[in-house]
């Protein structure tokens, strides 16, 4: 049974919602005794824990809001099946300077070979440092767009679009954006100019966007923009998926009957 003061500590953290203190409490106490800490050392461990899960539940919530396909970790990346990818400047942008002074990142290579694992581990990293970060594949977000022109709230959609301050737009390339979609497109990656970062995945080309957009003077628009502050980060290496596939001998090696 608690005694009345313990009970009053409880009702206490709980009441101004410190629920991590509140569920340990008890050992925390103990420990404090055990170990005759000063207050300060007390009052130190008790903060530290709220303040420990308190960070952890708002990484959980952010990392469901960015909508993530997958979760990739910088950590988990294969960098020796990639040799064409510098592990130093991906340690760097981990850092996440680049979403501070609003500068974007852009992946280009072919499927598979990790460009997406990159993105989503940068966003990963941008939560876990604060920043609010959304994932969209590029067809959805022109569609999101588009549908918004349509219903006259376009405002308001950019307007969502443009304030995590990492915005991820992947695949830009597998799907054609017909003409009015890459107007759309241009205006949202215009609102976030030198105010917001962007890192993208292409698999296509910057000299083959005027294909993907069907206008080369739209595409030269959206590229002066993207790439005024950048850095581009060119993948030649081979797919993972295929790599698996070969691992588990789904597919033949080159060279096998």
């Amino acid at each position: 049974m608690e005694s009345p003061q313990l009970e009053k500590l409880h009702q206490h953290l709980s009441r101004l919602k410190l629920y991590g203190i509140n569920d340990g409490l008890e050992t925390l106490l103990q420990d404090a005794s055990k170990q005759e800490l000063s207050y300060a050392d007390f009052m130190e461990r008790l903060l530290d824990l709220e303040v420990s899960i308190k960070n952890e539940k708002q990484i959980s919530m952010h990392t469901s809001l960015a909508r993530f396909p997958f979760i990739k970790t910088m950590e988990a990346f294969d960098f020796d099946f990639q040799p064409s990818v510098d592990r130093k400047k991906m340690l760097e942008l981990a850092g996440c300077v680049f979403i501070e002074r609003a500068e974007n990142v852009i992946f280009l290579g072919p499927p598979g070979t990790g460009k997406t694992h990159l993105a989503v581990a940068l966003g990963m990293k941008a939560i876990q440092r604060g920043y609010r970060t959304l994932f969209v594949s590029a067809a959805s977000v022109v569609v999101a767009l588009t549908k918004a022109y349509a219903e006259n709230r376009l405002e308001e959609k950019l307007k969502a679009f443009t304030i995590p301050k990492l915005l991820i737009i992947d695949e830009i390339g597998y799907v054609p954006v017909d003409t009015h979609g890459a107007h759309l497109l241009f205006q949202l990656i215009s609102r976030r100019y030198e105010k917001g970062s962007i890192v993208l995945t292409s698999n296509r080309g910057f000299s083959q966007w005027g294909e993907i957009f069907g206008d080369s003077i739209i595409a030269t628009a959206i590229l002066d923009r993207l790439l005024h502050h950048s850095m581009v980060i060119n993948i030649k290496g081979e797919s993972y998926r295929l790599k698996e596939k070969l691992k588990a001998g789904l597919i033949p090696k080159t060279g096998d009957e």
